[in-house]
């Protein structure tokens, strides 16, 4: 049931473009976690998202592949850019391929490390939007730092917030998804912001910095 309906979103919104297609299938061929791959769905409303908010800064947390960073750079206009971070370094070949490869790849900037000690470079209110999709573990570090970063009125998006749905289990968790569950309760009764949840894939949470 899932699938067809996943079928039937697909069939119903702007095609992913061709080369996003050749990474989300290399990806879900070559890695044993594929499905991290936003994929078409997810990198359509990405896409959109950015379009809407235009933003001239851009801060993502988790690159994997690059789809998704990809995504954001079509939404992006021309003089704006964006900073990712991926703490994997055997990735950062591919990366950096899939990159070269996109028409869009020249407004990424990537950054290989840990996330929270690159965000150190920067100042606060820099960024008009972060997108979060790195360890889940450590979702509230990572926004305890960007809600610094991004300026006012700027958003925060958190990508795997609803974790397959794990959050609502009252059984033992494992560290992401507890992760993942203080991170809701944070930003739940976090004051100056707004925030919405979308069901969609794996759950994306829109926060936006109000003061």
């Amino acid at each position: 049931m899932i699938t067809d309906l996943e079928d039937y979103i697909e069939a119903h919104i702007s095609s992913e473009p061709e080369n996003l297609k050749r990474i989300d299938r290399l990806t879900n061929l070559g890695h044993i976690n594929g499905r991290m791959c936003s994929g078409h769905i997810q990198g359509r409303l990405l896409k959109m998202l950015v379009a809407m908010i235009k933003p001239k800064r851009v801060l993502e947390l988790g690159t994997f592949t690059g789809y998704s960073a990809l995504c954001m750079a079509e939404g992006l206009e021309e003089d704006a850019r964006i900073d990712t971070v991926e703490a994997d370094d055997e990735l950062e070949e591919i990366i950096i391929e899939n990159f070269s490869s996109s028409s869009h790849g020249g407004k990424i900037t990537l950054h290989i490390g840990d996330a929270l000690e690159v965000m150190d470079q920067w100042s606060e209110n820099e960024f008009d939007l972060v997108l979060i999709d790195a360890d889940k573990r450590q979702y509230s570090d990572y926004f305890q730092k960007a809600i610094n970063l991004v300026k006012t009125g700027g958003f925060i998006i958190a990508d795997n917030t609803l974790w397959d749905g794990h959050v609502t289990e009252t059984c033992k968790h494992s560290g992401q998804t507890s992760g993942i569950i203080d991170f809701n309760d944070l930003v739940a009764s976090y004051p100056g912001i707004e925030v919405a949840m979308i069901p969609i894939r794996d759950g994306i949470t829109l926060i936006r910095k109000m003061e």
